[in-house]
């Protein structure tokens, strides 16, 4: 009887299941959007934020940052990039291995887990775009004295005549759906749960 009611029920592991499958798709849409809107680009430029790369207008947008002391954005400068197909594949195949595990303890451990990963994720963001909007190059031929070009994390910012726009992309809305659809089936397993169900 102890070990029935240590395990995970049916309805959580179709949600593990769909969370997993989420996770897998995340690495290959982009996870997060940066739009550049000004007079002189009315079509906008955007910078998408791919698990292993950059994509969009990088080769524009590096051409304007250079003006105004921003360093030009590489993939290869980020090692961000390199690792982080990886961890989301690691925790897609950890649910996976939860749902085989079969243990309240496992899915509670995963949730935790996942839910640390998102703030660091966040903050190494936070951390990215502060960097390159502060550190600027005190030569450039644009410079405008406690002027910082820090992209918001996520929202509307406006940066000298370009408005700046940040939000997750289609595989970060995937990746939190993913954590979610975790934290749903942490709330069913959960005695707290129960003891509101009875």
């Amino acid at each position: 009887m102890k070990t029935t009611e240590n395990n995970i029920g049916v309805l959580s592991k179709i949600l593990l299941l769909i969370s997993a499958t989420l996770l897998v798709i995340s690495i290959f849409k982009p996870i997060w959007i940066i739009e550049l809107n000004a007079p002189q680009y009315p079509e906008g430029l955007v910078l998408y934020i791919y698990a292993n790369k950059l994509g969009g207008n990088v080769d524009i947008i590096n051409g304007l940052n250079h003006y105004i002391g921003m360093k030009t954005l590489h993939t290869e400068d980020f090692i961000e990039f390199t690792i982080l197909p990886y961890i989301i594949g690691f925790y897609a195949l950890v649910t996976l291995v939860v749902i085989f595990i079969n243990k309240r303890i496992a899915l509670y451990t995963l949730v935790v887990a996942f839910l640390l990963f998102g703030i660091v994720a966040m903050m190494d963001f936070y951390r990215w775009n502060y960097n390159y909007g502060h550190n600027l190059d005190p030569h450039a031929a644009i410079v405008v004295p406690g002027m910082s070009y820090q992209p918001p994390l996520i929202g509307y910012k406006q940066l000298l005549n370009f408005g700046a726009y940040s939000i997750p992309a289609i595989g970060g809305w995937l990746f939190i759906a993913s954590g979610v659809l975790m934290a749903f089936a942490f709330i069913i397993e959960s005695k707290l749960f129960k003891r509101t169900k009875k």
